[in-house]
């Protein structure tokens, strides 16, 4: 089974999709001309709170912030600690340089795509205002094309599922505290079976807490182990660069990789850390409260600076400067442990271990919020298949997730995210141009 869906993912991120991608990207750049880029101030006063709309009748359930939060809690986590490790293990440090690249034009894709998110809104079968590729393909590109909606939500439910983040998170504990990988499976799946039954409110008040905590908390470890190898540092972003179109293991062997693939490893690990493309995000920017779809775009666009260009980079230099030849064993969640024990001691292994309980429990939750609503989008509450069941299938699954293979849940999570981006891209270009049409008035509105 293992090789099966290491087969099928290794199909599905090649050639043709990598440049599927590419081309999708260069059309979105040139419907914008970068025109979301240029307006990060503005993002980060949206996000303040400057231009919430408190006492409006627009429709919507939570802030930009909130709704930030709850996207860059199901990105900010584990594929930021592990998944940027596999990265540096599958494709050398310049598999980096294509995250960068990726994350930088997955800012403009994600602006399009939550917008798109906000001017398509539909409705659940409970009512409740929701946005994603579901409905912005159905309603915005028409009925006929519902078929590529059911197929986005179909993967989505279990694409979303956080298979990784519990996988990690039990072989951390397992490793470091000698608790079984059933253990943590089956206190996570209560604790998160908890947190869901109090609906979208309860995760946004949780989110909004955790995600700017952990993330400070990370950062400021990074930056002191970044300022003790200070001078490992120029080499370092010089073999991000010389090794983008080389590579070579972590252990400074060269191991042959094929540019491609260094292309496809750093595409598909930027893919799995800020999901731009992927259609997750639209879920939970959807549910922002505003009348206005270009400002959630602009929200949306901070997620991929925050989490990728940020954030992974932070996690990529402290491995690089900590790594030592002969480490090719290590892979995942334990190149990250060394890197910190290696220059923390005993205290960093500790203070990584709590970060990664809070990222990956931060990321549990947000994933959640995107499987319910391919889970809704799917059933609609008929058959039996309504909110308590869809508690029971997600929180089981963690429980499952604690005690797989590594290989096999990053093999399957990739396979699913291949899948979802490819309707939501499809229409995220085709309705580009009403995207553009919205921009330039909005634009002009706020003078930027």
């Amino acid at each position: 089974m293992g090789q099966i869906l290491g087969d099928i993912s290794s199909f599905l991120w090649g050639t043709p999709l990598l440049v599927f991608l590419l081309l999708a990207n260069l059309i979105l750049l040139y419907y914008s001309k970068l025109a979301p880029l240029r307006g990060i101030a503005h993002s980060i006063r949206l996000i303040s709170g400057k231009y919430d709309e408190k006492n409006s009748h627009a429709e919507g359930q939570i802030t930009h912030f909130e709704a930030l939060c709850n996207a860059l809690a199901a990105t900010i986590g584990l594929g930021n600690i592990s998944g940027v490790a596999i990265a540096i293990y599958q494709g050398g440090a310049g598999a980096i340089f294509w995250m960068w690249i990726a994350a930088l034009l997955g800012m403009n894709t994600k602006f399009f795509e939550c917008t798109l998110a906000v001017m398509f809104r539909g409705k659940d079968y409970q009512g409740e205002v929701q946005g994603g590729p579901m409905y912005f393909i159905r309603d915005g590109l028409g009925r006929k094309y519902n078929f590529l909606s059911m197929f986005f939500a179909i993967c989505g439910v279990i694409g979303t599922l956080a298979l990784f983040q519990i996988n990690q998170l039990s072989h951390f504990i397992h490793d470091n505290y000698s608790i079984d990988n059933y253990i943590t499976g089956i206190v996570f799946t209560i604790a998160i079976a908890y947190i869901l039954l109090g609906g979208l409110k309860r995760i946004s008040s949780f989110t909004s807490k955790i995600v700017p905590l952990m993330s400070l908390i990370y950062f400021i470890l990074c930056v002191v182990i970044l300022a003790m190898n200070l001078d490992k540092i120029p080499n370092v972003f010089a073999s991000i660069f010389t090794e983008a179109l080389t590579g070579k293991s972590i252990g400074g062997g060269a191991l042959g990789y094929s540019i491609m693939y260094i292309i496809q490893t750093g595409v598909k690990r930027a893919a799995f850390s800020n999901e731009a493309g992927i259609g997750t995000a639209p879920m939970a920017h959807g549910n922002a409260k505003t009348s206005e779809p270009i400002s959630e775009g602009y929200v949306a666009m901070i997620g991929p600076l925050v989490d990728t260009i940020i954030v992974c980079t932070l996690t990529a230099l402290t491995i690089l400067v900590s790594v030592k030849p002969g480490m090719d064993a290590l892979n995942g969640i334990n190149l990250t442990t060394f890197a910190f024990t290696e220059n923390l001691g005993e205290f960093g292994r500790h203070s990584l271990g709590v970060i990664i309980l809070m990222f990956s429990f931060s990321t549990m939750i947000g994933m959640a919020n995107y499987c319910k609503k391919c889970w809704d989008y799917i059933f609609r509450g008929r058959f039996g298949f309504g909110e308590r069941t869809f508690i029971i299938y997600y929180s089981m699954a963690l429980a499952v997730g604690a005690v797989i293979e590594m290989a096999n849940v990053v093999n399957l999570i990739d396979i699913c995210y291949a899948l979802m981006a490819i309707p939501n891209i499809i229409g995220t270009v085709f309705l580009a141009k009403k995207v553009r049409e919205k921009l330039k008035s909005y634009n002009s509105k706020y003078n930027i």
